[in-house]
């Protein structure tokens, strides 16, 4: 089997008729710049690397405190945890107020397994001891904690006696929720995070290492691309901006910049989508007004908003057919689908699952296996715990993982249905029985059905060419209205071709109920799958147990803006990223030979005749190239590679770019 292809997964159709040109995508990695746009449609830029001085500004506690009589508050304590308690902790200030602060050891208190108590004397050492601070510890048992109090960081000025404390390795007391965190900065520290051809995952986990983190305390909306300079927003859990700021000089490829605190973490699908500038590089067309055309068509008509070849894996085993194994319920197939060796890999891990498929050794290959084969690792080490036992294997895959396989074939089908609808009623215009959103964030009603966007997110696939504006991690919460079509609809002219929805199928998802509702129940019984009712128990492998969602048919980019560039060398970039403007006040570009067309330009050529685009060279010799540079905004869950294919006329897959490279 060779790499799936853009018919396969039912990307088959183009809204206008013009004809493509050639152009090459991702020919370098700064040829593909995305900037995170956030809920407040801000998009987000590195504009600074620098804490703000505020940052080391903290919350002064008078010194005085260290040496004052705290006989009232001992005496409220003992009420409130009892005298073995008070007495432990009247020990613990003395030795504080008789200068023996630096080298005192925490001290813990009494066994709880009552949760409420605990938080009590937690606030009450917040209000009353503002030189202590708490955390909470493993108790004697499994059903008990104690809490562990301890004097506060950084009060003691003594710095010689500071330094001999950490040449002996004191070691300091820090938790999630109780660390001495200054009481004027909220807990999450906000941050734009550049990153230039590396993964999201990969970038925060280093970013985890470097400063003591587990990769979980940090907060983002969505994965992005790696092959690409991407700018995005990230939150991280009670960090410092100075400490931060101080890892630029050490980060290769990673800036992070433009700090603030706030009070809570991002999480997935908290974005409105994306800010894309794309150079297309080694342009070749019939004329230049053949580019033009189509670069105006695409800014007035959109695209079809297809779920692209990321979605569906850059192998020759499309995730949706592992899907559909997983809806008929064949276990033993979807390991095996997983597992079986493929085209499209590297030598190395083609030769591996050989190995496997022909020994059945799975410690030998798991000794072999690269960590970044996720799934394949999960499945082979529940076998060897529970041979055959293929259902509980699939379920050792991370629930991100897995679910992708259901959702994947959830997206073949629609990507089938939005091309018929395309093929059999155009673009121009709203048909009888077509489904069409609404509204926003308003109520139902008995001739609609609303839905609300679930987020799953793709960032477990993307090596592949194909990149997206955040897969479906869509802004949590957001609601809509659908409905089907009538006659006094049509009459009214209440919807426009922009309204128009298809189903991504689930239990609470409705049909058009014009000849397009009927491709998805015919499309999946070739594939021997009811999109009505499960032949299996297994919940979360069941479209039937699946809510289901809607997507536009048809999108525009937003803030569409384009250029021709001219160049001579390859590998010089041709846009701007952030971090050259922070760097430098002349990009390279400025000096390079370059021609803009600009609007005005525009006219003039739409009022002369067609003049074929022919090779030519500068005062040296060396040959002039034309790049397409392309500047827009897609929501989230829009892949930018579908609005390139509708430029171009041509295939997004890895396999047919890499050719233009050669």
């Amino acid at each position: 089997m060779k790499s799936v292809e853009e018919a396969d997964v039912g990307i088959l159709c183009y809204i206008s008729q013009l004809p493509g040109f050639r152009g090459i995508l991702k020919q370098r990695y700064s040829d593909f710049i995305v900037n995170e746009v956030g809920l407040d449609e801000n998009v987000a830029h590195l504009t600074s690397l620098v804490a703000s001085p505020e940052d080391v500004v903290e919350k002064k506690i008078d010194l005085d405190d260290l040496n004052r009589s705290y006989e009232t508050e001992l005496e409220l304590f003992k009420s409130l945890v009892g005298d073995s308690d008070a007495a432990c902790l009247k020990v613990f200030i003395d030795q504080i107020s008789a200068g023996s602060n630096d080298s005192v050891d925490p001290i813990i208190l009494s066994p709880s397994s009552d949760k409420a108590h605990r938080t009590e004397v937690h606030n009450f050492f917040k209000t009353h001891f503002k030189i202590l601070t708490t955390d909470t510890v493993d108790g004697p048992d499994t059903s008990s904690k104690c809490i562990r109090v301890w004097l506060k960081m950084g009060l003691n000025n003594d710095s010689k006696k500071s330094k001999k404390r950490k040449e002996r390795g004191a070691k300091q007391y820090h938790s999630r929720g109780s660390d001495d965190w200054p009481d004027h900065l909220d807990k999450f520290l906000s941050f734009n995070l550049y990153k230039e051809n590396k993964d999201t995952q990969e970038v925060l986990g280093l970013l985890g290492k470097m400063l003591g983190n587990q990769t979980r305390s940090f907060g983002f909306a969505g994965t992005k691309d790696k092959r690409a300079v991407t700018t995005q927003r990230v939150t991280v859990f009670k960090q410092r901006a100075s400490r931060l700021a101080a890892l630029n000089e050490k980060l290769i490829g990673i800036r992070v910049g433009d700090f603030c605190y706030v009070k809570e973490g991002l999480q997935l699908g908290q974005l409105y989508g994306n800010r894309f500038t794309i150079t297309l590089r080694g342009i070749d067309a019939d004329s230049e007004n053949t580019i033009t055309s189509s670069a105006k068509a695409l800014g007035q008509y959109g695209f079809i908003n297809y779920f692209g070849l990321q979605r569906f894996g850059s192998s020759s085993v499309p995730t949706h057919l592992i899907g559909a194994a997983l809806l008929r319920g064949e276990w033993k197939t979807a390991v095996n689908l997983v597992l079986d060796p493929r085209e499209g890999e590297r030598d190395v891990i083609q030769t591996l699952r050989e190995y496997y498929k022909e020994s059945g050794d799975i410690d030998g290959t798991l000794r072999q296996l690269p960590r970044y084969l996720v799934a394949e690792r999960a499945i082979l080490q529940c076998l060897k715990k529970f041979p055959g036992n293929y259902l509980q294997a699939l379920k050792a895959i991370p629930r991100t993982l897995r679910m992708m396989y259901v959702h994947s074939y959830q997206s073949y089908l629609w990507n089938h249905a939005a091309s018929m609808r395309v093929q059999k009623h155009g673009f121009t215009q709203v048909v009888l029985g077509d489904l069409v959103i609404c509204k926003e964030e308003s109520k139902t009603s008995n001739s609609m059905v609303e839905f609300v966007d679930d987020v799953c997110s793709d960032r477990y696939e993307n090596s592949h060419i194909d990149e997206s504006s955040e897969v479906e991690e869509l802004p949590a919460g957001r609601c809509y209205e659908v409905k089907v079509v009538s006659e006094q609809d049509l009459a009214s002219g209440a919807f426009k071709i922009d309204d128009i929805v298809l189903p991504l199928p689930g239990s609470k998802t409705v049909y058009p109920t014009n000849d397009i509702g009927d491709l998805y129940h015919d499309l999946a019984k070739k594939d021997a799958i009811s999109l009505t009712e499960s032949v299996h128990t297994v919940k979360e492998f069941s479209i039937t147990n699946m809510k289901g969602d809607y997507r536009r048919v048809f999108q525009k980019p937003e803030n569409f803006e384009w250029e021709l560039i001219k160049y001579t060398d390859c590998n010089v970039p041709l846009a701007e990223t952030d971090l050259d403007v922070i760097s430098r006040p002349r990009s390279e570009l400025s000096m390079g030979e370059r021609e803009t067309i600009n609007e005005n330009e525009e006219r003039k050529q739409e009022e002369t005749l067609p003049q074929k685009v022919e090779p030519q060279n500068d005062s040296n010799g060396a040959e002039v190239k034309l790049a397409l540079k392309l500047s827009l905004t897609l929501p989230a869950s829009c892949y930018a590679t579908m609005a390139i294919r509708e430029l171009l006329k041509t295939s997004t897959s890895v396999a047919f770019h890499k050719t233009l490279n050669d």
